[in-house]
This record gives C-alpha cells, structure tokens and sequence, in this order.
C-alpha cells in the first residue's frame, strides 16, 4: 500500500519548485500548518527558492502575524488568488503597492471550486458574484492595477437563457494541510481541530491535477489504532507528512488557545451569566439590527460589528433558544468567538465543512443575515470588501448575502472619530465622525442593490442614527433616532439625497437605554 513519507519541515520546504501553485488550508490561524510554512519563508530568504509562487487559499489565514503572512515577499510570491487578506496587513501592502498580482474569489465559491476541480468540472458555476466586482465585466476580482492586464479567471456562462458565473479550475502543484494524529500509514484525522474546513476537497483537487500533499500533524500512533470514521484524508492520497516538533507555537488550535476541548466539540463547558456589553455606538446598532428577527429564525453572523455583538446581545437578551446562529466556517449554536478567533465556538451544537455550509448559504439561504459595511450608495449597492487603500477581499460576504432572504447590513453613520452618547434613552452625537460613508459612488459593489430589488430580496442598513429599507424606488429612509436632527445630522451627511419615506418613523427609544435589556424578546415574538 503506497504511504507517506515522514520528513522535517526543511525537507518539505525543500520539495516545493519554483514558479509553483501552492494551495494552503485552515482560517484565520486554524488549522495553519506553521512548522511547513515557515520552513518555506526561510528556505526562501536563505536561498532565494522557492520563488515566483502561486499562493491561492479560500478563506483569510492569518492572525496578523502567523499563517500565509509567511509568504508576503515580493519575488517569493507572483501572483495570490484568495478570499480575504483583512487580517494580512503585509500581503494588503504587497496587493496595493502593485507588487504581486492579485484576484479575490468569494469564500465559498472558492471553498466549493476545490470540489469542483476534483471531480474534472469545466469549473464552479453559479449566479453568486454576478453584478459585483468578482463579475469579469466589472473587474473581474482583480484587487490591484497590475492585474487588470492579466488573464481572467472568472467568465459568464449561458445556461437556459440565464446567466452564470464560472469560477475557472487552478492547477495546483502543492497542497498544504494540517491535522490531529497521523497513522504509519499517514491516515489523517483533525479531531482537535476547531474547523471542519475544506480539506478532503482540496486534496483530491491537487491530485486531479497531479500535485503533491504535505500534511502537518500533532501525534503519531501505530497502524490500525485509529477509526475509520475519524479519518479526514486517507494516508493513499498524502505524500509527505510533517510531525510538528513545537504544537504550542507551530500547532496551536486558534490565535488564542493552544488547546482548548470545548473548541473542537470534545466538551461542553458551563456558561455564566457574564456582565452586559457596555452601551456603545456598536451595541445600538447591534441592538436596532436584531429587531429584524423573528421567533424560529435562521442567521448568519458576519465579521464586525455583527460578530462583535450580536452574539452577546442575543445572550443577554435572553433569545438563545428562540433563534439559531450560524457562521460560515460551519458552526451551528454555541458561543462564537470573534477578532483574530472568529469562525470558532464553543458549545455549538453542530460543525460542518466548511464547503458543506456553503451548500445552505447559496442555496436555501438563512433567514436572515448580518454583514458590516463601509460603503452605500443611492441605489443599495453596498461595498464591504476594499475600503480605502486596503483590499481586505470578500470573505464569504458575497456568497451569503446574494441568497439570504434578508440581508441586514451593520455601519456607523459616518466613520473616523465619531462619538456618542445615549442619556435620556436618546442619542447624542458628541463628536461627528470625518469619514462620510453614504456616497454617490462606492469604491468597490460587494453588493449589487438592482439585482436585490429585482428579486425582491429584503434589505436594511442599519446605522446608530437612521435606518434605510432598500425597495423598488432606492434606498428609502425609513427610521431616525429620538436626539438626532434629520437636516443637519443625516441629510447633510449625505453625498446624495435618499429617498423619505411618507411614514419616517422614530427608532425605539428602548434601543439607546444604557442598563438593563431593550426587550429584544418581545419585539421578535411580537408582544410588544
């Protein structure tokens, strides 16, 4: 039976040829094979080898410092084809300084195309990324300059009439990987790993196209120790392994636990009544935005502000048990984290593959989602993905929320330096923010407000202040908060006027009280 070799981390590095396309798996720091992908830095500051790389990845892999950061050299990386570099500060710079060429694919279209390629597909079809800046007519996820003169890797497709989106299959040479324990028959598992991820898919992507798989574990056991059942990728398909001599830098679970059993379900662990978010501007927005739920509801909870509180206001408003959470890494229930730890939780009470949960978000679609934002404009159309000079990419931004059938964006009304405060369950605005975020044109569409309207899709934009419905006319104001002057403080703010609804109603001044719960629970079983 064909079986792995078991070498170092300098040995794999050393595999890795020129001019290459290397395909690497995990999110944020999960599942990071960081004893492979440091070995490969050095070898290439060393040597100068291996250079002129393809790096391609679906989801953002970095904790800032760690993960694909490794590869953030100008001559060591060619071209990057990813999801999302917001946690990636030294590839954001190499992307926006022109200094390698950059394509950004939406999260799960990506997570999905391993599966795609691996089956012999002509590639990924789908209506998702139509009439955002992944649809090859726009910009065709081109993320810099340097790129816009390069090859396309997405086109459109007729089918039926209708129009498609195709994600184009990428040849990889290499595909890095990491897991749990590892057999001497290099059979894989990831039971300590806090992601399901893609990683079979991507495996069986590499060797359709002829390429090698290098895999980084904790624990070696004896042949025929572990279940069948646990094995994520059988020891046939994985040519070299790479025991991790350093777990609790080169192995960690997440960012901030090396190992903790409650992050890869192996325990449940008892909660506590913690304190209440504070009152700020993030928590009334959080707090406006949940009164779009309804008993029984399905949702999906973004990076941001929504990851920041709508989680905890769900808990201390006491509906955990009314609605259901999801996030895109797979979980389902539970207490996710956020910042450099977001797509992990503990407690949940299901964890898919990351591929597989992407089969509901462009399918079925939840019930209702809740995305940041940094960008609208007067037609809806919504930028999230490249804000200012930084192109922090897509996520899976654009998969969810062209299938959710209500999609609730989350932003301050203006940004850089704004200050409030909420006595007399009224919002004060202190010091108004520099940055105006309603404008006549948005740097990047991540969310195309005509195609939402023609399918009638159910959108708001909720801010601290005022609250914007999307229909069939525009976008329409439709809320403003108790304190807060419509001319001077929303109008004037504006590069374009929106449209008023006949019926501009105040936002309930519950939101803004500083202590105690708003009466979440109430509003969503309609007993208020």
């Amino acid at each position: 039976m064909r079986k792995p070799l078991f070498i170092t981390g300098d040995e794999a590095a050393a595999m890795i040829q020129d001019d290459s396309t290397i395909a690497t798996i995990g999110m944020t720091l999960v599942s990071a094979s960081e004893t492979i992908l440091k070995a490969i830095e050095k070898c290439f500051l060393d040597t100068g080898s291996p250079n002129h790389l393809t790096l391609v990845h679906s989801c953002g892999q970095s904790d800032r410092d760690r993960g694909i950061q490794h590869f953030a050299h100008e001559k060591m990386l060619h071209r990057i084809i990813g999801g999302h570099w917001g946690l990636q500060p030294q590839m954001m710079e190499l992307i926006s300084s022109n200094k390698i060429l950059a394509y950004c694919l939406p999260q799960g279209q990506f997570a999905q195309l391993y599966r795609s390629m691996a089956g012999g597909e002509p590639g990924k079809i789908t209506k998702v990324g139509l009439g955002t800046f992944i649809d090859p007519r726009i910009d065709g996820g081109k993320m810099n300059e340097i790129t816009k003169s390069a090859p396309d890797i997405v086109d459109i497709i007729t089918i039926n009439g209708e129009e498609y989106m195709r994600y184009k299959p990428i040849p990889l040479d290499y595909c890095i990987i990491r897991g749990t324990y590892v057999d001497e028959m290099g059979n894989l598992t990831t039971d300590e790993e806090a992601m399901q991820l893609e990683v079979f898919s991507a495996v069986m992507a590499c060797k359709k196209f002829g390429g090698k798989v290098i895999a980084q574990a904790k624990y070696k056991v004896k042949s025929g120790t572990l279940h069948c059942k646990r094995v994520t990728v059988p020891g046939i398909f994985i040519d070299a392994v790479v025991m991790c001599p350093n777990p609790e830098d080169d192995h960690r679970q997440t960012h901030s636990f090396v190992f903790d059993p409650a992050y890869c379900g192996d325990i449940k662990v008892p909660v506590t009544n913690s304190e209440s978010l504070p009152m700020t501007v993030r928590k009334a927005i959080g707090r406006r935005a949940l009164m779009e739920l309804s008993a029984n509801d399905v949702l999906n909870v973004g990076t941001g502000i929504p990851n920041d509180v709508v989680g905890p206001i769900i808990a201390e408003e006491g509906i955990d048990d009314d609605v259901t959470i999801t996030v895109e890494s797979g979980i389902y229930g539970g207490i996710p984290m956020g910042g450099v730890d977001f797509g992990i939780a503990k407690n949940n009470f299901a964890l898919l593959r990351h591929d597989d949960q992407f089969d509901y978000y462009n399918g079925a679609g939840v019930d209702v989602t809740y995305m940041g934002a940094g960008e609208v404009d007067s037609e809806g159309n919504v930028n999230a993905t490249r804000l200012g000079p930084n192109p922090t990419g897509a996520g899976g931004f654009i998969d969810i929320t062209t299938n959710a059938k209500h999609v609730v964006f989350c932003s301050s009304f203006t940004g850089k330096g704004l200050d409030c405060s909420f006595e007399g369950d009224k919002l004060h605005i202190n010091k108004e923010g520099s940055l105006i975020k309603f404008v006549n044109k948005i740097q990047q569409i991540s969310y195309n407000g005509e195609i939402a309207r023609k399918k009638k899709q159910k959108m708001h934009y909720v801010t601290e202040r005022a609250v914007f419905e999307l229909r069939a006319e525009g976008l329409v104001l439709t809320e403003i908060a108790p304190g807060i002057d419509l001319q001077q403080q929303i109008l004037d703010l504006m590069e374009f006027k929106p449209i008023i609804s006949s019926d501009l109603k105040e936002m309930n001044p519950s939101i803004f009280r500083e202590n105690g719960s708003f009466g979440l629970k109430d509003f969503i079983n309609n007993t208020y």
